[in-house]
């Protein structure tokens, strides 16, 4: 039964769902990091939120953990790489708190154009100043969204509601959906020059660190309103609190900040400055939705091969998992021929669906052709890292579609290119479910590929099959299956042998001393 450990405050909901899909759970929060250490070698799956930091110094304790599952968007508390490396699985929830995040950030912007904090402040304080509070109408302003994914599509909805323009900077955000979600796509130069208030949506990166610069602050409209409960360093502080201070920027509202708990924030104080910590997945409804959702993700992937929101492989859903897994067994083990017969450095893998194999998710089979290829080189390999560890090795990965079928229903075929040129691979599913080799090199060659076996490629003569068989025989080798393919009568010919017990040395060079033998290889699944 596989098992999971939730080390952060979390729904009990989760743990329900874990004992009723069959998984083992302990709810064990608060530990230390050498704490934590201590315990997670016996977990599949570790369950977290924010308080939990997945180092790679935790990972490598972590001898048996499957998947990691972060209730809730944001994943810096896990080293993603190292999780990566290690083959480990991370998901997060990014639908479970997109409305209330959306929500946050529509109520900071009333907050600004009403200017609802301060005005609370002064008349708690019995100062009654109806005169100093001038808000501004949401009515006919034009609101600007950087990002306009998930949340920021909820934003632009309720902003609609509210009757405001909406225009939208994304670079993924596609002419078709702009106008499915009623928003004028433009570029970021325009956004800034025409938004009366802006609000981020996006996640932290390269490409969007800093995206509201000093520079593109400088840009923006004079009394812009700035709104981010996104992800701190999306905006440069610094340049804010000047356009701030300056009146150029007519007030700003944070949830997040580069460094968090922010305590000394030199925004702390600025003059039409709203701030919370944090807040904006934090409502009763969302803990439930996000602590419910990595329990069904993380329950369906140990218990089914189900993978549903996952930053580091292919996403793989619990109905196609039971469809695919024969396929990925099929996509392993020619992934395996093929790299235990291919000697040389390998520039590219070529991964060929023909047919029903056509129709499917491919990335998985991919990733699963990979684990099988790299398992030769390394026994800590498999779906997760395999994409990186080819990518580390310079390897070009493709992937090719053909839906037409061939002489089979179904096929997958591997091709690998090196200096001495391209050598593939092929398999199909006989009965939808039973994986068996069908080409070899070339030679086509009807196989299945279990346990120990030998390869052999040989001239096609009279007399070969009984010196081999009389070899073998005389070194108390049972033959299990036998598999022969050849190009033409008396060109090459191809024998795999199914043996209760892998080749030694010795038997294999005795195979190699065979008259007309050219190639013979002691090979494993």
């Amino acid at each position: 039964m596989p098992k999971v450990l939730i080390s952060d405050k979390m729904d009990p909901k989760a743990a329900q769902i874990f004992r009723e899909r069959g998984v083992e759970v302990d709810e064990i929060t608060g530990k230390t990091p050498d704490e934590l250490k201590a315990i997670i070698g016996q977990y599949d799956g570790l369950a977290i939120r924010s308080s939990t930091k997945v180092t790679k110094d935790i990972l490598e304790h972590a001898t048996n953990l499957k998947v990691v599952g972060r209730a809730g968007i944001g994943v810096d508390n896990v080293d993603i790489p190292a999780a990566s490396a290690k083959g480990v699985v991370v998901m997060n929830t990014p639908f479970g708190n997109s409305i209330t995040t959306a929500e946050h950030a529509i109520a900071l912007m009333f907050a600004l154009a009403r200017q609802l904090p301060d005005a609370d402040a002064s008349t708690q304080a019995g100062k009654w100043e109806k005169n100093r509070f001038m808000g501004v109408e949401l009515t006919a302003k034009t609101l600007g969204l950087i990002g306009a994914g998930n949340i920021g599509s909820i934003v632009a909805d309720r902003a609609r509601g509210l009757k405001m323009k909406v225009v939208a900077f994304d670079p993924f955000l596609t002419p078709e959906r702009a106008v499915e979600m009623g928003v004028e796509k433009v570029t970021l130069d325009e956004l800034l020059a025409r938004a009366d208030f802006i609000t981020l949506h996006t996640p932290l990166t390269d490409q969007t660190r800093n995206i509201l610069s000093a520079e593109a602050l400088a840009r923006t409209k004079k009394g812009v309103r700035i709104i981010n409960c996104a992800r701190g360093g999306l905006i440069d502080e610094a340049a804010l609190k000047e356009g701030l201070d300056s009146g150029h920027i007519g007030g700003a509202a944070l949830d997040v900040f580069v460094e968090e708990p922010a305590k000394a924030s030199p925004l702390f104080g600025t003059p039409n400055f709203v701030s919370t910590p944090h807040l904006g997945a934090s409502t009763t409804e969302a803990q439930v939705n996000v602590a419910i959702q990595v329990a069904e993700q993380m329950a369906d992937f140990l218990v089914s091969g189900g993978v549903t929101n996952a930053l580091n492989m292919p996403s793989l859903s619990a109905e196609e998992a039971p469809k695919l897994k024969p396929y990925m067994a099929l996509a392993e083990k020619l992934g395996s021929l093929v790299g235990q017969l291919t000697t040389g450095a390998i520039t590219r893998i070529s991964v060929h669906t023909e047919g029903a194999a056509a129709e499917l998710n491919a990335k998985p089979i991919v990733s699963a052709v990979l684990a099988g290829f790299l398992r030769n080189q390394t026994d800590t390999v498999n779906m997760v890292n395999a994409p990186l560890l080819a990518r580390d090795r310079g390897m070009e990965v493709r992937e090719v579609r053909t839906e037409r079928e061939g002489d089979y229903h179904t096929l997958l075929r591997v091709s690998v290119k090196t200096a001495d040129g391209e050598r593939s691979v092929a398999g199909t599913l006989f009965g939808d479910q039973a994986p068996r080799l069908v080409e070899l090199f070339g030679i086509k060659v009807e196989a299945d590929l279990a346990g120990p076996m030998l390869y052999v490629v040989n001239e096609d003569a009279p007399g070969f099959i009984g010196r081999l068989g009389t070899a073998l025989g005389e070194a108390g080798v049972n033959i299990g299956t036998f598999h022969l393919g050849r190009r033409q009568a008396g060109g090459e010919a191809v024998l795999l042998l199914s043996v209760d017990e892998p080749v030694d040395a010795d038997l294999l060079g005795k195979v190699k001393a065979l008259p007309g033998v050219k190639t013979a290889m002691g090979l494993s699944f």
